[in-house]
């Protein structure tokens, strides 16, 4: 009797630590989420041909799955200017967040980045993204570094700017209707993005 006692407790045992090392690797492999407090799109304007303006876009959210499968969606109105009335425009005018209210950025990142990241380390690649902005669904290449941070967060930023066209989203008409609205000589319709995403794995 004695035996059968302890063969059901070493079983028990052995159950529960099975079911604690399949919630511990669970969560290892979770999604990573996105910190949007620590998340940030910034996009440069060009007027007259030679004024730049910095704009930023922090309504962000998203995540990395477990199979790689990263997804942004960006809410364009909460752009910002620094000048609400040029806000206002953007909105309306440019991006019409009325019928467009958001876009995305889709990519596929190789899973061994995030399953055998050690703190400190940096990986530089060029990433793949597809873009899809105003009804338009294009590929971009973004080239990125991605930093394992030493408290487990995965900050990844781009190294130098991608340079979006806008006429290639719709968006020329738009910008069209800002240069005369605002009176000026020209908006250059090449727009550098740079971003920068911080992930952080739920506890």
């Amino acid at each position: 009797m004695e035996i059968g006692v302890m063969t059901c407790m070493t079983l028990l045992r052995s159950f529960m630590l099975g079911i604690c090392l399949q919630s511990i690797g669970a969560l290892a492999w979770a999604d990573w989420e996105l910190d949007s407090t620590a998340s940030v799109i910034n996009f440069a304007t060009i007027k007259n041909d030679s004024v730049g303006e910095i704009n930023t876009i922090k309504s962000l959210e998203g995540s990395i799955s477990v199979s790689g499968a990263a997804q942004i969606t960006i809410h364009l109105a909460s752009v910002e200017t620094l000048i609400e009335i040029r806000n206002e425009r953007i909105r309306s005018l440019l991006f019409e967040t009325a019928t467009f209210p958001v876009a995305q950025v889709d990519a596929q990142v190789d899973p061994a980045l995030m399953a055998d990241a050690n703190g400190g380390e940096v990986h530089q690649l060029d990433l793949p993204v597809t873009l899809t902005l105003h009804g338009v669904q294009r590929d971009l290449t973004a080239p990125v570094s991605v930093l394992v941070e030493n408290d487990g967060g995965l900050l990844v930023f781009t190294t130098h700017p991608v340079l979006v066209n806008a006429a290639d989203f719709g968006l020329d008409s738009g910008i069209e209707a800002l240069r005369n609205v605002a009176g000026l000589k020209s908006i250059s319709n090449v727009i550098p993005v740079t971003l920068q995403f911080r992930f952080i794995r739920p506890r």
